[in-house]
């Protein structure tokens, strides 16, 4: 089982996007994720299909990145996080960047992040 979880946005006013989706898309917000160790701030919004947008803001990301805002990464999930695991090492012995490796992160999911042929983030994530 392979399907796309969600597509990610760097956003520069958060609330101000959630709204927007909300009011003309019919979104759903989740509460809003905060990492306060990574200044980062996040809602996954949720469309009548059960598609994801994920909108994020990183403290000083317009100083840290020059095209710091718009698609951030593209999110499957696979299956269980053997399946990551297993995705993860065909990945790298096919010679593509592996620039996250498996981890659990902060909101308890289970990802990697590889680079596609043109640099744009893939995160591989547990069901």
């Amino acid at each position: 089982m392979m399907r796309i979880e969600d597509i990610g946005l760097w956003v520069e006013d958060l609330d101000k996007m959630r709204a927007f989706y909300e009011t003309y898309f019919g979104a759903r917000a989740n509460d809003l994720y905060h990492n306060p160790q990574k200044v980062f701030k996040s809602y996954f919004l949720t469309f009548v299909d059960d598609a994801y947008l994920e909108l994020m803001t990183w403290g000083d990301i317009a100083e840290r990145h020059e095209n710091a805002f718009g698609c951030a990464h593209l999110a499957y999930v696979v299956g269980d996080e053997a399946d990551v695991d297993v995705l993860m090492g065909r990945l790298r012995e096919a010679g593509y960047a592996v620039v996250g490796e498996p981890r659990r992160i902060g909101d308890g999911c289970y990802e990697s992040v590889v680079l596609d042929t043109e640099g744009n983030q893939i995160e591989i994530t547990a069901a």
